[in-house]
Formats: C-alpha cells, sequence, structure tokens
C-alpha cells in the first residue's frame, strides 16, 4: 500500500494559478467552443493543484502494482481533505469527475483520455494548450478540451515519448511515437513550434479493420475487394499509394488478412502501427539516435536485416528514402507478395518517387535500369484517396505490365469516377471497370483462384 501525507493547510506557492484574462474578440472558431467558463478554470486549477500534491506525496514506483480501482478508492478518500484547502464546494458530479480526471493525469495522459477512449475519432490534434482539434467522421472540429498551460503539455508530450524509449527537447525538437494501443503519434516542440507544442495522433480502431468493413463503408466496391484478395493470395508486389490521410496503412492492414496464416511476415516501420491478424509475424521498429548522435537504426538497415529472417513477405509500413532499393531488391528475389505504401497523388506518380528514392540510396543506376527494377518487382498499384467531403476511397487500381523504351508501362483496371457534388457537398461518383482483364489473373489461376470475367466488363459499373 503506497502512503499518501495529509495535505498541507495551504496549497503551495507554485500551484496558486492566475486566472487567464479573457480575450478580447473572439475568433468565430473561438465562438463555437467558448473557453472554458470561470467555474471550471477554478475546477482545472484544483485538480493540477491536487494531482501535483499527489505527485509530491505518493510513491510513483508503487502505482503500477496496485489495481486501479484500489488507487481510485484511495484518491476517494483523501479527496475531501485535499479538497479543504481550496474554498470551493463541489457537487456530487464534479466531485467524480474531478477523481477521474486525477486519474487520468496519474495513470494516463490527462485531458487526452477522454477523447482517446471516443472510439468515434479518428484524430486528434493538439495546437499548443489551449485549442484542440478531432477528427469524426472525416470533418474536423474544434473540442473544449484544453491544458492547464504548456508545461502541462510538455509533461503529457514527454510521458508518451519516453514510454516508448524516445526524447523531446530543443536539440530533438520533434518526434514520432506510439501509444499501447497502437496509435501513431507525431510531437514538435519549441523551437520549431512557434505558438505552443503541435501534438498529432492518429487513432486506430481496437479491433482490426478489415476489407468487408471497408465494402461496408463504401470505401472499396465487392467486385474490387475480390479481386484484390486474389492479387494477395497470388503473391502479387503491391505498392500502396496516396496523400496524407488518405487511409494507406487502412487498406494495408485490410490487405494483410488475406495472407495465409503458415507464412512468416516481418514488418518494418518508423513507429510501429500495423495490426496484422496472423500469428507468425516479426516486427521491426527504427531508432532514432541517442543523445549523442549515435546508435540510429533506419529503415534500410531493418530491410536488409529482414532478409536474413527467413521472411515469406516482407511488409515496409512506408517507404521514403534508400530503402526502397532495398525492399524492390527484395521483391525481385523470391520474397513475392511483400507490400508497402508510398506518399503520392496518384498510381504513375507513385512510381516516379519510388524512383527518387532508388537515388536517394547512394547507388548509381542509370535510369533505365532503375525504372526496369521497378517494372520488375511491382505487380500492382493500389491509389486510395481521400475526397473533398472527408470520406476514402480506393480511386485506382493499376497493373505494372513492363517497359516500353523507357517507360514503365501500366493499364488501370478499376477506377472511381466522380461526377459531382449533391447539396450536402457530399461527392457523387461510381466506381467501373475499365474493361482489361489483368495478366496477373494467370497467377491467380495458377494459384487455384478463378472471378468471374464479368467483373471486368467495361459495362460494369459498382456503387
Amino acid at each position: 500500500m503506497w502512503k499518501i501525507k495529509r495535505p498541507e493547510a495551504d496549497v503551495p506557492e507554485q500551484e496558486q494559478q492566475v486566472k487567464p484574462e479573457k480575450a478580447e474578440a473572439a475568433d468565430p472558431v473561438e465562438q463555437l467552443h467558448p473557453r472554458n467558463s470561470e467555474r471550471e478554470e477554478k475546477l482545472l486549477q484544483i485538480r493540477m493543484a491536487i494531482h501535483q500534491s499527489l505527485l509530491d506525496k505518493i510513491n510513483l514506483s508503487m502505482l503500477d502494482k496496485l489495481p486501479e480501482e484500489q488507487i481510485k478508492a484511495e484518491i476517494s478518500a483523501l479527496l475531501p481533505e485535499l479538497l479543504a484547502s481550496f474554498d470551493h464546494p463541489l457537487n456530487r458530479e464534479e466531485r467524480t469527475n474531478l477523481v477521474s480526471e486525477v486519474m487520468d493525469e496519474l495513470l494516463g495522459l490527462g485531458p487526452l483520455e477522454p477523447l482517446l477512449k471516443d472510439e468515434s475519432l479518428t484524430d486528434i490534434l493538439v495546437n499548443g494548450a489551449n485549442t484542440v482539434f478531432v477528427e469524426r467522421g472525416g470533418v474536423l472540429e474544434r473540442v473544449p478540451t484544453r491544458f492547464q498551460d504548456e508545461k502541462h503539455l510538455m509533461r503529457i508530450i514527454q510521458k508518451i515519448v519516453s514510454a516508448v524509449g524516445r526524447r523531446i527537447d530543443e536539440s530533438s525538437p520533434f518526434v514520432d511515437a506510439r501509444l499501447p494501443d497502437g496509435s501513431r503519434v507525431n510531437a514538435i516542440v519549441a523551437p520549431l513550434a512557434l505558438d505552443g507544442s503541435l501534438l498529432s495522433i492518429r487513432k486506430f480502431a481496437k479491433v482490426p479493420i478489415s476489407m468487408q468493413k471497408l465494402v461496408d463503408l463504401e470505401s472499396v466496391p465487392e467486385a474490387m475487394a475480390q479481386v484484390m484478395e486474389a492479387i494477395v493470395k497470388s503473391r502479387r508486389n503491391v505498392l500502396i499509394s496516396g496523400g496524407t490521410g488518405s487511409g494507406k496503412t487502412t487498406m494495408l492492414n485490410a490487405l494483410s488478412s488475406f495472407i495465409d496464416k503458415r507464412e512468416r511476415i516481418v514488418t518494418i516501420e518508423d513507429s510501429a502501427e500495423l495490426q496484422l491478424q496472423q500469428t507468425h509475424v516479426a516486427r521491426l521498429e527504427t531508432r532514432p539516435p541517442n543523445i549523442e548522435g549515435r546508435g540510429e537504426v533506419n529503415q534500410r538497415d531493418l530491410v536488409k536485416n529482414a532478409l536474413r529472417m527467413r521472411p515469406d513477405r516482407i511488409i515496409v509500413g512506408e517507404v521514403r528514402a534508400g530503402e526502397a532499393f532495398d525492399m524492390l531488391q527484395a521483391m525481385n528475389t523470391g520474397h513475392d507478395g511483400s507490400m508497402t505504401t508510398v506518399h503520392a497523388n496518384s498510381s504513375r506518380d507513385s512510381l516516379s518517387r519510388v524512383e527518387q528514392m532508388i537515388g536517394m540510396s547512394g547507388i548509381d543506376m542509370p535510369q533505365r535500369a532503375a525504372r526496369a527494377q521497378i517494372a520488375s518487382a511491382l505487380n500492382v498499384v493500389i491509389q486510395v484517396s481521400r475526397l473533398s467531403d472527408g470520406r476514402r476511397k480506393v480511386t485506382s487500381l493499376s497493373e505494372l505490365t513492363g517497359m516500353e523504351g523507357e517507360t514503365i508501362t501500366m493499364q488501370e483496371i478499376f477506377r472511381f469516377k466522380k461526377e459531382g457534388v449533391d447539396e450536402n457537398q457530399k461527392v457523387i461518383g461510381h466506381f467501373e471497370a475499365t474493361g482489361i482483364r489483368p495478366k496477373f489473373m494467370q497467377d491467380a489461376e495458377a494459384h487455384g483462384i478463378k472471378l468471374p470475367a464479368e467483373l471486368f466488363r467495361p459495362e460494369m459499373r459498382f456503387n
């Protein structure tokens, strides 16, 4: 049992907070989500003072060894005496909320905890201590969540990054990290962040998303999902292309569900976020340099090492630099069925991006040779996009067919055709087949997979 000393009669001087002055003129966003009332400001000050008092008096090393309910009971029992230091009576609801918030400060991520528990949110974006936005249903909205001050926000950021063995400070002012549930985190602080520390959290569903779920969400038509299943099961190499927040990792997770559970998969990521559902998965994650600038392990090192781990398939979360060359080499040397993602606005642009990354490897390779490597290694490019209404869709599925002179040849199999927007600004459109029967269907048939020829008829349209 950890011991808590009785609180002092007065709140320590450093805990006395000056109530912030009201802004002279609120902007439109501020009017939609006004700052906390005077009473809420006072509750925030009380919460932080109680939290600091607890930190000063409890044995933090014991927190992880006690059940959460026991810790909550201890705090609830001590709360009346702690509150006696403040001339501020609380009702039952405020008292209950205060216990929960102090628990979040002690054991969790403070004001972020309610947002992390809200499964309807996909992104949490913190722009300084007083401004928090979330994405719900593909639309950004501001929420009243706030931190006490910049120091409070920095303490939460430090708590996140230190849990995965990383650091953030003036000498290393930005970092990628992850939460225990796999959510991806990016933080950037002063001097690079001018108006307060910036924290971005990309949340992931507790239940790994499946291809059927994407079909239900109308991100992929049923016919295209069948073809994607055939692509994975016939061990074609796949490049998933798209912009930021377009759903590349989600698509990669969904595609991976079709991999045979008997295969050995090695995943390589900057910050681990893939949610593969197989049992035989070896997960690798890069390591940043330490404070002396040593010990860095990048993705290229991990791709090279993965080749010695007897993988059936290699999955790289995202190629950004020279590791693209090593990934193509792996695809060309018996690791069929490997997958990766890349930032690009179209299928053709994605190949140009990969070509540029080969140049980043430091290997002096003629342009034609680099393109030949790409054409022989990659079989399929899946383009995903985030539409203007916030929905995410697969907008193109293309097959690489070889080289003609200096050019990599591609043929589009399916595409999403936009037709306009309705009165609610929702994008109107349909999926359609181009009428081309892909060459990879021969490989699918060799693996015992047969798809109806009607799927590829040019008059076929899918909602």
